[in-house]
């Protein structure tokens, strides 16, 4: 692994392996959740391509991500078939964030930067009260707070859309 023992990776934060040229999320993965933590109140919905999860450090209430199963680098390197899918997921979850949280707008962005990061798309409520435009890409970052109500909104509506497909 890049010439680091797995001991000492473990101690390095994401941006650090990022640096590095390890995929945090696929190094999180191989080790059990070891950067990220267990997830389970966080993960709305996953299959053998996508995970769909909450942000554990949101710019918004519902601030959410979905992310490849497998490494790649961004959507160029993704097959159609999982960009396809991925814009289809965050189509519906952006009509059902809207409808359990209320917010005003949606944005979508992916931003994979880095040597080796991996590909995910954010999508990043609005509300009536913020201001409108690129700003809300940058929003500070707060704790994530359970919702159990919305949380299982959110999944009951994914997986009933999931089941369609």
């Amino acid at each position: 692994m890049n010439g680091i023992r797995k001991e000492e990776a473990l101690k390095l934060s994401p941006g650090e392996l990022v640096d590095m040229g390890i995929c945090p999320t696929c190094f999180d993965r191989e080790n059990g959740g070891a950067l990220y933590g267990d997830n389970t109140d966080k993960l709305l919905y996953e299959d053998e391509d996508i995970e769909c999860f909450f942000v554990g450090n949101p710019r918004a209430d519902g601030h959410m991500c979905i992310s490849t199963i497998e490494h790649y680098h961004d959507m160029s390197e993704a097959p159609d078939r999982i960009n396809e899918k991925i814009v289809r997921f965050a189509k519906r979850f952006m009509q059902i964030l809207r409808e359990v949280y209320g917010c005003e707008r949606v944005y979508m962005c992916t931003m994979c930067d880095g040597p080796n990061n991996h590909y995910h798309i954010q999508l990043i409520p609005r509300y009536s009260y913020e201001k409108r435009g690129s700003g809300n890409f940058v929003k500070p970052r707060k704790a994530y707070e359970f919702d159990k109500e919305k949380f299982e909104a959110v999944r009951t509506l994914i997986e009933a859309y999931a089941l369609e497909k």
